[in-house]
């Protein structure tokens, strides 16, 4: 009995070392990242920290509870950004109190950072398990949980505009100011190496916005082309297209999928492709995924909404994704990619800026809306 209680315990401390070396960047960690079982970047582990123990009772009487209170603690207190938790409250008293706007959207944002980086860590242990593509998959998932949920609410409270300028802001960031910081990074980083990756993942990824913008396009084309003739513009044949458009998209994504996890998954699995499979899969799952889906849930819910994103917002999507595509069509990058990509979007952001959006317009469904709000 002492002898086997004697074992159990010198296994557990040294599966505790063991953990704390990968904590600290030991060499259990680089032999974890040489196998390629992770999906997220080793820029996340510089805000992680290793947790103090002693917050841990030694004297806990259960071994489930006590690894239960250390997971806990890992989970919680395992990052240097564990300091923002309490923005989290504050903002909720701050919205109960009715403070200022800019109170309460700051303090969300700051509440909103640790969450965010401890989702990332937390996709990253689940990738150690199931593989690089696997995870790669779960954190552009997780990611684009936050566009999803406010999506929903939008959709809800019928501000059909403030969803579609949400999710276009989404994809526009992931393509061109998410890439074009990971490349300029990159590059200035290596400036006398040459960085090269796989083009076939962003071959795959740029087909793929290619079709969503085709579906993004066709009810803006449909409706200039028939009001161009007086009385023949008809609302409902937009919201109907988009919507048949819609679970084409939705078809292809889980076509995508398919071809990631199953027939070709060799392709995504390069360990030094992983910032750019979680760039473009962000901004892909988003425009193929996310925006059918809330089209899909808004024909469910009875409130008319389309894939007619208007002129200026169709026009940057197309000239985000066409550039996005130049610039990885010969599997290598440097930092005059990344520069350029990072000047667009701030041209792109600069534009939206300035653009009026009229307080009294109709959706392209047919709803009156004040704003960004349909009525």
């Amino acid at each position: 009995m002492d002898s086997s209680s004697s074992n159990d315990h010198h296994q557990q401390k040294e599966v505790t070392a063991n953990w704390m070396n990968m904590e600290n960047g030991g060499s259990s960690c680089k032999e974890i990242w040489s196998t390629g079982k992770t999906a997220q970047n080793v820029s996340s582990s510089m805000v992680r920290k290793k947790s103090d123990p002693v917050l841990v009772p030694s004297n806990a009487r259960f071994r489930l509870f006590r690894q239960f209170l250390a997971n806990l603690q890992e989970v919680v207190l395992g990052t240097k950004l564990a300091l923002l938790f309490p923005a989290i409250p504050l903002a909720i008293v701050a919205d109960s109190y009715k403070f200022g706007r800019p109170w309460i959207f700051a303090l969300s944002l700051l509440g909103l950072t640790p969450l965010a980086e401890r989702v990332s860590f937390l996709t990253e242990q689940i990738a150690y398990f199931t593989g690089p593509t696997v995870g790669g998959l779960l954190n552009a998932t997780c990611g684009n949980a936050t566009e999803l949920i406010i999506a929903l609410f939008a959709l809800y409270q019928k501000k059909i505009n403030v969803l579609k300028y949400s999710l276009l802001g989404s994809i526009l960031s992931n393509l061109l100011l998410v890439l074009g910081s990971s490349l300029l990074c990159g590059g200035l980083a290596n400036l006398r190496k040459e960085q090269r990756y796989d083009r076939k993942q962003a071959d795959v990824n740029s087909l793929l916005l290619l079709l969503g913008l085709l579906c993004h396009m066709l009810p803006l084309m449909l409706r200039y082309a028939s009001s161009s003739t007086p009385g023949i513009f008809n609302a409902d044949s937009t919201l109907q297209l988009s919507r048949g458009s819609s679970i084409v998209m939705l078809v292809s994504y889980i076509a995508y999928i398919f071809f990631q996890l199953k027939t070709h998954r060799q392709i995504f699995e390069s360990q030094e492709d992983i910032s750019l499979g979680v760039a473009l899969g962000s901004a892909t799952q988003i425009s193929m995924f996310v925006v059918p889906s809330c089209v899909i849930i808004a024909w469910i819910m009875g409130i008319s909404m389309d894939l007619d994103f208007s002129l200026l917002q169709t026009g940057t999507l197309a000239f985000s994704i066409i550039i996005t595509a130049f610039t990885l069509q010969d599997g290598t990058s440097h930092y005059m990619k990344g520069v350029v990509l990072c000047l667009c979007y701030i041209v792109i952001a600069a534009c939206f800026f300035v653009d009026k959006i009229p307080q009294n317009t109709v959706n392209a469904g047919g709803t009156p809306s004040s704003g960004v709000l349909a009525a």
